[in-house]
């Protein structure tokens, strides 16, 4: 296949060296040099941009080309899952437990791609799938696109627990009912549960919440430890997308009357309140069923 791969970030690059494994036919292009892209003979376009930016670099992407995306966010200004901005051509998103360095060393892994058009999922699970970057496939867009933004905020939480030293039983509790979180707001969308099960919500909520040098849980640590988020954003020197993700998120699931109190603290102290008050806010919720 021809294919585009616009964002030369850490994920951007480690998939061009997934595709070019398989000996696809690869362009690389910055986003700040989307418009030079050979888009009209691509058979791909893959975006690999912060979320912020998605909206933007797409209008830049001229031709009928399939877009799979790979940024793990929402729109930050109307709070829409980013596929939701593709028009007039099919859409495929790939999320799962992918740290890009890992998968840049060739460390072996696996991801889902899911699209509303299944033939589309089944031919780029054809064109990627390898044996060392094993491809899953499913219809459920929604669910897929609702784990790869939560599990950011999650991950800034499960940071802040590492920050305070709080421990790794209540690291877990907190990933565990973030879960919770993640698939009450799935099913009020229309998601399939078994999806937060799965490799884009269980399996990229483990490894972001506990790998050393995830960007959203690094930025949670440093947020504990007394820096701001902009210090902390400015320190990891890359895209922090649960600090643009948040707010969306929280709004969203006001909009839905869904509740989230994980996502609702993570904002809170984002907005400046301390810490330690949110973990003592959930630890003192009324007691209910699991």
């Amino acid at each position: 296949m021809r294919i585009v791969v616009v964002g030369t970030g850490a994920w951007g690059t480690a998939f061009a060296k997934v595709l070019r494994d398989r000996e696809h036919d690869v362009f690389v292009a910055r986003r700040e040099t989307v418009d030079d892209a050979p888009y009209d003979e691509a058979d791909l376009v893959v975006l690999a941009v912060p979320s912020h930016a998605f909206g933007e670099v797409l209008e830049h992407v001229s031709g009928r080309a399939p877009i799979l995306s790979l940024t793990k966010g929402l729109d930050p200004g109307s709070g829409a899952r980013l596929s939701t901005l593709v028009r007039g051509r099919p859409v495929a998103v790939l999320s799962g437990p992918n740290m890009a360095e890992e998968v840049g060393d060739g460390l072996p892994g696996a991801a889902v791609i899911a699209s509303e058009d299944e033939r589309l999922a089944t031919r780029l699970q054809e064109a990627i799938n390898s044996p060392i970057f094993r491809v899953y496939v499913q219809t459920d867009l929604t669910g897929v696109e609702l784990c790869g933004a939560a599990k950011n905020v999650i991950a800034l939480a499960a940071g802040g627990v590492d920050g305070l030293g709080l421990g790794d039983n209540a690291k877990a509790a907190l990933i565990t009912r973030g879960l919770v979180e993640m698939a009450r707001l799935g099913e009020a969308c229309g998601a399939e549960q078994e999806t937060f099960a799965g490799l884009a919500g269980m399996g990229d909520l483990i490894v972001t919440c506990f790998h050393p040098s995830g960007r959203n849980r690094r930025a949670g640590e440093m947020i504990a430890r007394g820096a701001s988020p902009d210090k902390a954003r400015a320190a990891i020197g890359q895209v922090v997308e649960g600090l643009t993700t948040a707010p969306a998120l929280r709004d969203l699931s006001r909009r839905i009357g869904v509740e989230l109190p994980i996502t609702e603290g993570v904002c809170s102290v984002l907005d400046g309140h301390p810490l330690h008050e949110l973990a003592a806010s959930l630890m003192g919720r009324r007691p209910t069923a699991e």
